[in-house]
């Protein structure tokens, strides 16, 4: 017990008595205290190199909640109640190992009807925070969260007198405060206006498509796609069986005539092509809702790169041209204030926002209650435009310094990129595979992304990389795009 204990290594990240309280119910789960008494207080603090208030701190916040009881003169010991249940489920296992019998478990592989693992996509690295150069897409740097303003509101949010509004939950409707201030302050400066009937609060814009197609995707449904385009909107349409076309784009966007004449839906991501960056032109989209009108197809807008782009003038959303209710809406709050938060929006009919609201209740409901209304608050205090226009500022500084770098180092790539956008869309000369440059990379603390697993067709190009700047210190980027351009001339083949 005592040489257990002494392993246990305190970090920073959390306070000491967090860290005690969590491996002491890791001890207790696995009764290793039985019906003797913890350490002392002292005993304990010597253990861990801590003062001994802290110890008896989580002794008695322990003995609160029922995990310790304490004894006078005698110490603390587990609660009886832990004992017995610990002791029932240490007495099943121990009936299970003395009674074997034959497995029947079942063979999964044969049962399953679809696997969602067996789909490409891109191959996100979980520990893209130990990069020196993480050039990676979708992640923010945790320093530029506005943690004190974000607290601010979750204080607000938990206090006593406005519990109640959001604890019991809002059974399959949304937080009336969050839907008034997405409609006030998100939607309206994309030129959108929406009814509150006509918004639905989901976990993100993926969570979004997957609900969208669930409701509208079948095997006598066409689903128009951008080729290369987002991976895992194909494959949420492809679970549906919907059949997939692959659209071309150019430098204003998905090409609209033949191409699009036998498609039911047209998925698009106008504001910043996804992954090219190309900007749909005011005279293309006006051309895609006058054909969507005429060929009598919906389309499907992820208003993707939007909400933090830092061009002066960007252009309104296509939604906002829409007279015909042809346009479903997709965002996100992902990109502006960050990913892990989950809180996205749509927007369409209320007579489609009604049947997706009860699809999503078969889900999960409805995202949770406390972060739309933390959310909420913090649009209302006037702390999330302060923050995007810091974003913009930084992002803006960050974008040029991208631009200098490629320009200086990966001059002989094809590179595409577009002010306002969050990456650079890399072709690297044709000999020189993208999964070589990116292993090649990760060896040097550079992390690349490659592209080729965002086209349709079967013999994709697999020269494509693709930069992210949103994570990576500023300081970091002409230094990282530096070593990416001595791998990338190493790569090349000898003549």
């Amino acid at each position: 017990m005592v040489d257990f204990l002494m392993n246990i290594e305190l970090h920073q990240n959390s306070t000491y008595q967090q860290q005690i309280r969590e491996k002491l119910v890791e001890l207790i789960e696995q009764d290793t205290f039985g019906d003797k008494p913890l350490p002392s207080g002292r005993k304990m603090a010597e253990l861990l190199g801590v003062s001994r208030n802290t110890v008896v701190l989580v002794y008695e916040s322990m003995v609160d909640e029922g995990y310790l009881v304490a004894r006078e003169r005698c110490g603390f010991f587990v609660h009886s109640d832990l004992l017995m249940v610990q002791r029932i489920s240490n007495s099943v296992q121990t009936t299970t190992k003395d009674a074997p019998r034959p497995s029947h478990q079942p063979n999964w592989s044969k049962r399953l009807q679809k696997q969602p693992s067996q789909l490409s996509t891109l191959n996100k690295d979980e520990n893209w925070l130990n990069y020196p150069y993480p050039f990676i897409y979708g992640q923010i740097d945790v320093n530029d969260f506005p943690l004190y303003q974000w607290r601010e509101c979750s204080r607000i949010a938990e206090s006593k007198g406005k519990l109640h509004e959001w604890v019991e939950g809002f059974i399959d409707m949304d937080d009336p405060q969050l839907v008034a201030q997405i409609r006030q302050q998100i939607l309206s400066k994309r030129g959108i206006s929406a009814k509150t009937d006509e918004v639905l609060i989901t976990l993100g814009t993926q969570n979004s498509l997957f609900l969208l197609t669930s409701l509208l995707a079948d095997k006598s449904v066409t689903f128009g796609v951008e080729n290369p385009g987002y991976a895992n909107l194909r494959h949420v349409i492809a679970l549906c069986d919907s059949p997939l076309k692959a659209l071309d784009i150019d430098h204003q966007g998905v090409q609209v005539g033949e191409q699009l004449k036998d498609c039911d839906y047209v998925c698009v991501t106008p504001s910043h092509q996804y992954p090219t960056t190309v900007t749909m032109t005011i005279e293309r989209r006006k051309a895609l809702l006058e054909q969507a009108s005429k060929d009598d197809f919906i389309v499907i807008e992820d208003d993707y790169e939007s909400e933090v782009n830092f061009i002066e003038k960007p252009l309104p959303a296509l939604k906002s041209f829409d007279q015909d209710g042809r346009v479903i809406y997709t965002g996100s709050l992902s990109k502006s204030l960050t990913p892990g938060i989950r809180i996205g929006y749509l927007v369409a009919d209320s007579s489609l926002i009604t049947e997706l609201r009860k699809l999503r209740a078969l889900h999960y409901r409805h995202p949770p209650s406390n972060n739309q209304r933390i959310t909420a608050l913090f649009l209302s205090q006037g702390y999330y435009d302060s923050h995007v226009r810091r974003m913009r500022q930084s992002y803006e500084k960050k974008w040029l310094l991208m631009q200098q770098g490629i320009e200086r180092y990966l001059g002989d790539c094809e590179i595409h990129s577009t002010a306002g956008s969050f990456c650079f869309w890399i072709g690297l000369p044709e000999a020189i595979s993208s999964h070589l440059l990116v292993d090649s990379a990760a060896a040097h603390g550079i992390l690349v992304e490659s592209g080729d697993s965002l086209f349709m067709q079967k013999d994709a190009p697999e020269n494509y990389i693709r930069l992210g700047f949103s994570a990576i210190n500023s300081d970091k980027i002409i230094p990282g795009l530096a070593i990416l351009g001595g791998l990338i001339n190493e790569l090349r083949p000898v003549t």
